[in-house]
């Protein structure tokens, strides 16, 4: 009895261990359930004013989508992943892509300091301090980069930061396909 009891927990690790396995093949397949599709694609943008978070720049609203495939990118001051591919971005409007970006939920100093440190890429930059935007939005978190069309609806939602793989096979032929 006492060595059944010993390897119990020996037997429940390796039933974990199989498990975790198993899904990691499954997600390799493709099947990942636990991501969760935005409601908003193919649905208009939603309304919003924002101001500008810099005195040089133009802000945000939904006006400012209508007659040009524009790409807007959630971030924040205090987001790591937002850093990382905070050059993707910079070389996204050396490409000649409208770029807007929103700042979310950050305080106006904190934001243009990291901007004056890490670069401005943005078109246009707003502040959504509150984060009401965000949420119309269906922003889960920073960074999450929208791509919305001529007609101010919304193609493309990237969770998460993009990569040059996601830059390279979905958003530049999108932007390519939008822009024609």
């Amino acid at each position: 009895m006492r060595r059944l009891l010993f390897l119990l927990p020996i037997i429940l690790f390796a039933l974990l261990i199989s498990f975790l396995g198993w899904r990691l093949i499954l997600i390799a397949r493709g099947d990942t359930p636990d991501l969760v599709p935005s409601v908003m694609i193919n649905k208009p943008a939603p309304e919003f004013d924002l101001p500008s978070l810099l005195a040089d720049k133009p802000g945000l609203s939904s006006k400012n989508l209508q007659g040009k495939v524009t790409v807007i990118n959630f971030f924040a001051s205090w987001c790591v992943p937002c850093r990382a591919e905070h050059p993707l971005l910079a070389a996204l409007k050396n490409k000649g892509v409208v770029l807007a970006g929103i700042a979310y939920k950050n305080k106006r100093v904190e934001a243009v300091e990291w901007l004056s440190k890490m670069g401005d890429p943005y078109n246009r930059i707003a502040l959504d301090a509150e984060g009401r935007t965000a949420i119309d939005f269906g922003v889960y978190g920073v960074p999450e980069t929208y791509v919305v069309d001529k007609q101010g609806i919304i193609r493309f939602k990237q969770t998460g930061p993009l990569t040059p793989e996601i830059v390279a096979d979905e958003l530049l032929p999108l932007l390519k396909e939008l822009n024609q």
